[in-house]
């Protein structure tokens, strides 16, 4: 008796443990299906230099968050050549880098009410700004750099990566808490957190 006890109980508890793992499965994927879909890039057009455009669209804590820009290749020239230390770059190609967003941001000490902003940022080798400016005029070119137009600055973090970015990659990545907005070119990732609302 006391086996038929110890036997039913064993096999019920592996029943038990079979559907806690097929609903975390089960979890697992519906989490990843969330993220999947949390993210959309569409392509917009080839720049007359023959860097890609592209849109990307995030939804983060609610924000809906929208990233266009160029992406030159790198093409085996010197990144400090490319991104200048020290000077403001358009960080992208042809037009001017532009986040849009539907609720308000807050970069450093820099706030970001809803609407669309220019993104420049300033190279160094130990750390980076991320320059935030309003929109002139839809289509604004992203050089010469406008200063007039600059609403604030904050840091960015950079890291050396081992594998280099062949086209300027932007991207957002969701954080404890808020978001964080990461630059991939060559061998630098710069990064600057951010939260929303």
């Amino acid at each position: 008796m006391f086996y038929t006890q110890w036997s039913n109980n064993f096999f019920l508890r592996r029943i038990c443990v079979r559907r806690l793992l097929s609903s975390m499965a089960v979890g697992v994927l519906v989490a990843s299906s969330v993220l999947v879909q949390a993210q959309k890039t569409t392509d917009l057009k080839t720049g007359s230099g023959g860097s890609p455009h592209v849109r990307t669209v995030w939804v983060i804590d609610g924000a809906n968050l929208t990233v266009e820009y160029g992406r030159p290749f790198l093409k085996g020239r010197p990144e400090a050549q490319m991104m200048p230390p020290g000077r403001e770059w358009r960080t992208g190609a042809d037009e001017a880098t532009i986040i849009t967003t539907d609720k308000p941001l807050k970069f450093g000490a820099v706030s970001l009410a809803p609407g669309t902003y220019t993104i420049n940022t300033v190279p160094n080798d130990k750390e980076w700004q991320i320059v935030f400016g309003r929109l002139g005029k839809p289509g604004q070119w992203g050089i010469p750099y406008q200063k007039d137009l600059e609403i604030g600055r904050a840091p960015m973090n950079i890291v050396k990566i081992a594998k280099p970015v062949e086209n300027v990659t932007i991207s957002i990545d969701d954080a404890t808490k808020g978001a964080v907005l990461r630059i991939e070119w060559g061998t630098t990732s710069a990064t600057a957190p951010f939260t929303i609302g």
